[in-house]
């Protein structure tokens, strides 16, 4: 598995390498918009305070530069923020505000295998040669020119199975009952509709799928990431139990963010208390 693509892999440019909007986002997965009775979809307005935090504006694809700089990796573990995720093959994963690809291209690899004519997996089969591969990436993104980038980066890493859907601001159009894990990277502060992301995220998990939440700590001012950009635990456990999530494993290790695994409060996965 190649890991969190070196540099000078990466396009920068801002000249898109596929179709244009109306193409790219013409196969995009069904959103859950029917309502339930016990569980309807917020009626939510552009937020600039939720919960007692201000919501921080989403950054530029001006700025998709810094999300490949070089030292990341040694700044934030990436590698072993990844290993955490425990995506294996065949599985539908989700990068929301997936960027210009950082955590998409190896997502994409990590969840591939390539069924044998009896329906088994054959370990031994070469994953360079993706046709026919299962299991996919669903990479979302509110910003066309950061999905322009994502897809210049899939063609030049040969990786064919990541979906590019183009967002909106409260609906990441994502399939219904479908989904393994939505990763969030240092995205979910910026939600202008917070209460209807997660609406729509739990709306697409599978009964034991998982959010998994990476966000800069707000209790450790040695992290050199600006206030607005940083959520406390207390603050991350507020917001979720408020939309029906389950804290279910976090990991702690991690030298700036938190990492937390969030499921619907009612899948079989046991709850845990945060630490």
């Amino acid at each position: 598995m190649f890991l969190l693509a070196a540099p000078e892999n990466i396009a920068r440019a801002d000249k898109p390498s596929f179709a244009p909007e109306s193409e790219s986002t013409s196969n995009a997965a069904s959103t859950p918009d029917a309502s339930t009775a016990a569980n309807p979809r917020p009626n939510e307005k552009a937020r600039k305070t939720y919960m007692g935090r201000i919501v921080a504006q989403p950054m530029s694809h001006l700025g998709a530069s810094w999300l490949i700089r070089p030292e990341r990796n040694d700044e934030e573990s990436a590698v072993e923020a990844f290993g955490q995720l425990g995506i294996h093959p065949g599985m539908t994963v989700v990068d929301l505000g997936c960027g210009n690809g950082f955590w998409t291209l190896p997502m994409a690899k990590a969840c591939l295998h390539k069924p044998t004519p009896d329906g088994s997996i054959d370990p031994e089969s070469d994953k360079e040669d993706i046709d026919g591969w299962d299991g996919q990436v669903i990479a979302v993104d509110i910003q066309r020119e950061m999905l322009a980038k994502l897809r210049q980066n899939m063609n030049r890493a040969g990786v064919d199975n990541i979906r590019p859907i183009l967002g909106k601001v409260d609906d990441p159009r994502l399939p219904v009952g479908e989904v393994d894990l939505v990763l969030l990277v240092d995205v979910y502060h910026e939600f202008s509709h917070p209460q209807s992301m997660l609406w729509s995220i739990r709306e697409s998990l599978k009964p034991d799928g998982v959010i998994a939440l990476l966000e800069y700590r707000a209790e450790d001012p040695d992290v050199p990431i600006k206030p607005l950009h940083k959520m406390s635990k207390h603050q991350i456990m507020k917001e979720y139990s408020a939309s029906n999530l389950k804290l279910v494993r976090e990991y702690n290790e991690l030298p700036w963010q938190h990492l937390m695994f969030f499921a619907r409060d009612d899948s079989p996965l046991p709850a845990i208390e945060p630490k």
